[in-house]
């Protein structure tokens, strides 16, 4: 697992949601490249409204228009692995924004294994049993 705290960069895409490369949508082709490149981690959000530099409005209010929602995919790592992935989304994205945001990392924990979050349950010897987990035992 990727360690990462401090400062790091945000980086999001936006597309739309019926957007694609080669048949699959451009969203997961871009999580997975991210992954590939081993970056600390990628996650797609889903627009209920928007619009873009084509000014169409798109909702999911309207049916007509509910087709093709705006989708943003925001990933954050340090600024040197961030700044390598970008000449991917030149290749993969012909419309829509890319935005880079300076951000801080407070906390960067995945599930299983010897998280750090979990320091406490195995100085308490409770790693092996699921039922005390975030417990403290007496």
């Amino acid at each position: 697992m990727t360690r990462l705290t401090g400062s790091a960069l945000r980086l999001t895409v936006f597309v739309g949601e019926n957007d694609t490369w080669h048949r699959k949508p451009l969203y997961t082709e871009i999580v997975h490249r991210a992954h590939a490149a081993g970056l600390a981690g990628a996650s797609v959000f889903r627009g209920i409204e928007g619009f873009g530099a084509s000014s169409l409005i798109h909702t999911s209010r309207l049916l007509s228009l509910s087709e093709d929602l705006p989708v943003a995919i925001v990933v954050v790592d340090t600024e040197e692995r961030v700044r390598a992935f970008l000449p991917e989304l030149d290749e993969l994205v012909t419309e829509g924004m890319v935005t880079l945001d300076p951000c801080e990392v407070i906390r960067y924990v995945g599930r299983g294994g010897n998280r750090a979050d979990n320091w406490d349950d195995n100085r308490a010897g409770n790693q092996g049993d699921p039922d005390m987990k975030g417990k403290k035992s007496l």
